[in-house]
């Protein structure tokens, strides 16, 4: 197979990496374009045309992963204060990955550095809890969820695209493992994320210590939602905020991979077993709900997911509630996000005077 069959445009590759992970021959390689997002290369030499990456590609087939009947929805809220203040929303992930840890388990996630990692302890659970709004590298991961669901619990926690690409790797659902997937806005440029840390160092004059993508400084809610980002430099204490980053992935969409606008996986019947979000719109459905230090959207989706509920149930506050209340909220419920027509003329003054050049022509 030739690399422009598998990905015809970069509309068609959501740079999952499970075409080079089902590769028998290790004829296919993921590289960067000039936007910092991965894309199958593949060396005609050695492909012995099987099919195998086209077949386990979540952009062509993996809305089969879906679930048949439409979610339940709950307010969740982690009972512990302490979770709620370290956890982007209401501490969800955290009761869903204690339960699995608790069963000798391990968990899959990703880190800031933007490669999906693996862990077996509360320790290591701990350092993933915040958001990662950078698309991820999970080219290792398949093989390695494989090999650990033959011997205990695995949970996998990824964007749905991701999670579908598993399922498509695997060949269907390992009893041993429990898929969590979130609600995505989509996946910004790994690219841009670099060098937006390396323009943060050179205006602040030090490296960075420590990134959050969702601070707890201001109450948790969709009011705040964007001013979470903010870092913390070696030698220094303070906690600084900036909001470029969120503004280009979030408002702006210019970073945005391309993939995105086409997704197949923006509906409420899900991919995976639990799906987490934001429970955004609770303080004016339920004002009684409510907590300035978050709460959890939370999709139940299959039977699994339903066992987990009831496993977490000790951990956290649940409150069911109706579908319209829960989704008026969620657009990547109903419908995938444009790509905007500032993008080119973003990129354009990218390559040629670099980051701030291209933030700066937004302004214009």
């Amino acid at each position: 197979m030739k690399t422009e069959e598998l990905v015809p445009d970069k509309k068609a590759c959501c740079g999952c990496g499970a075409c080079e992970a089902a590769c028998p021959t290790d004829a296919i390689s993921m590289r960067a374009d000039e936007e910092g997002f991965l894309y199958p290369s593949i060396d005609a030499v050695a492909c012995v045309g099987c099919g195998r990456c086209a077949a386990v590609c979540p952009m062509r087939d993996g809305a089969r992963w879906k679930a048949d009947k439409e979610p339940r929805f709950f307010a969740a809220k982690h009972r512990s204060e302490d979770v709620l203040r370290h956890s982007t929303s209401g501490g969800a992930f955290t009761a869903i990955s204690d339960a699995v840890l608790a069963r000798g388990g391990a968990d899959f996630d990703e880190k800031l550095r933007v490669v999906h990692k693996m862990t077996d302890t509360a320790e290591g659970r701990d350092r993933m809890r915040f958001s990662k709004y950078v698309q991820s590298d999970m080219r290792a991961m398949f093989r390695a969820v494989e090999d650990e669901c033959a011997r205990r619990p695995v949970l996998f926690t990824g964007t749905p695209c991701q999670c579908a690409a598993l399922l498509s790797y695997l060949g269907g659902r390992p009893e041993n493992l429990f898929v969590c997937d979130l609600i995505c806005h989509s996946i910004p440029s790994p690219l841009v994320w670099e060098k937006y840390k390396s323009l943060l160092e050179e205006e602040h004059g030090a490296k960075i210590a420590e990134a959050r993508f969702r601070s707890k400084e201001h109450p948790w809610g969709r009011a705040n939602s964007n001013r979470g980002f903010a870092c913390r430099f070696e030698g220094g204490d303070e906690f600084i905020e900036d909001d470029r980053f969120y503004r280009l992935f979030i408002y702006e969409r210019t970073i945005a991979r391309p993939s995105c606008s086409a997704c197949p996986f923006t509906d409420v019947r899900r991919v995976s077993d639990i799906t987490i979000a934001d429970c955004f719109g609770i303080e004016k459905y339920a004002p009684n709900l409510y907590d300035p230090l978050g709460v959890s959207l939370m999709m139940v989706n299959t039977e699994k997911g339903g066992e987990m509920l009831a496993a977490i149930s000790g951990a956290m506050e649940l409150h069911e509630r109706p579908k319209e209340e829960s989704t008026a909220e969620q657009r990547r419920l109903s419908r995938p996000g444009r790509m905007p027509e500032s993008r080119a003329a973003f990129w354009e003054a990218f390559r040629k005077g670099g980051l701030k050049a291209a933030i700066d022509s937004l302004k214009k």
